[in-house]
């Protein structure tokens, strides 16, 4: 998705995958119009060298990139664009699928990981940014309670439907219904799948609590009329 004019000179941050290791160093950024929840898939064209290089590093070092929703600014870089600004917290985005179908341009399938804080900042001479991070908890397993079971059914219908459309091969949202009774995961999918701004899809990732998150979505969902549940 993305084009520039120079390759970077820095190390892919490979501590984020020591568990003990809770501050990373060094983490490239890939600002978008998108937010990635943990748990989520992610599916990018990419063609600015600032982040081909990256991709190849990140890849061949089997080491994760940062995802951070943009504020301000444009994926692509434009002549006279306002400069990138971006949430301060972000997604671990490991690379599980890649293909160069032809020079300089790749296609690649990220996994959303854990989320990250963003401590320090710094944008290279090429464009790229890499930043210091601290990693934030994941979610506690939390079952989903029967007073929003609905939400739970109703997404394992709309992924059913999904699966049967787009034929996931299991590397899809839509492939893993093993998570259905879980407050954290049955929330993210629902957030990834609602036409809301991209400002609340920031806010109910950053959400500690994965019941609250929950609850939230549930009051979207019967808001919208997709689910006929009323809300807590």
């Amino acid at each position: 998705m993305i084009r520039a004019d120079a390759s970077p000179h820095f190390q892919p941050a490979i501590a984020p995958l020591v568990p003990e290791s809770l501050t990373l160093s060094s983490l490239p950024l890939f600002p978008l119009q998108t937010v990635l929840f943990p748990g989520g898939w992610l599916a990018l064209r990419v063609f600015e060298v600032r982040y081909l290089d990256m991709v190849r590093r990140c890849h061949g070092a089997g080491a994760p990139f940062g995802v951070v929703a943009l504020k301000q600014g444009s994926e692509v870089r434009q002549a006279g664009a306002p400069a990138e600004t971006f949430y301060d917290i972000g997604t671990l985005a490991t690379i599980r699928a890649l293909e160069s179908p032809q020079p300089g341009l790749i296609l690649i399938r990220c996994h959303g990981e854990q989320r990250f804080r963003l401590a320090a900042t710094e944008r290279l001479r090429n464009g790229l940014w890499v930043a210091e991070v601290h990693r934030q908890d994941d979610d506690l397993q939390v079952p989903v309670p029967p007073d929003l079971a609905l939400v739970g059914q109703s997404l394992a219908r709309v992924l059913a439907s999904l699966r049967a459309r787009t034929g996931a091969t299991g590397q899809d949202p839509a492939e893993d219904t093993r998570r259905l009774d879980d407050c954290g995961w049955v929330a993210n999918r629902w957030c990834e799948l609602l036409p809301v701004p991209l400002e609340l899809k920031q806010r109910l990732m950053q959400l500690e609590n994965p019941l609250v998150r929950l609850e939230l979505v549930s009051d979207i969902l019967h808001r919208t009329g997709i689910t006929g549940q009323s809300p807590q």
